[in-house]
């Protein structure tokens, strides 16, 4: 089964190189460092997530279409 991965950079101090992976449709979030590490991360986690809901005779969510959106915020909401 395939999830989408919404990846973001870790923008915290002593964290360069990190990125947040989130998986939308499970609703998890992990990181790791770089692209391919927090993929890693976030494809170990699917997994358990993944058997934890299934050794509850528990439905996996099945994804449709992702899709990924952006606002943009006036500078007067940033600026006040």
């Amino acid at each position: 089964m395939r999830y989408s991965v919404f990846l973001e950079p870790v923008q915290e101090a002593g964290f360069e190189g990190f990125y947040y992976a989130h998986i939308p449709v499970l609703d998890p979030t992990t990181h790791g460092f770089g692209v391919e590490g927090a993929l890693t991360a976030a494809g170990q986690l699917a997994e358990a997530w993944v058997g934890e809901k299934r050794s509850h005779g528990e439905p996996l969510p099945v994804e449709s279409t992702a899709l990924i959106g952006h606002i943009d915020l006036p500078d007067a909401v940033l600026t006040s």
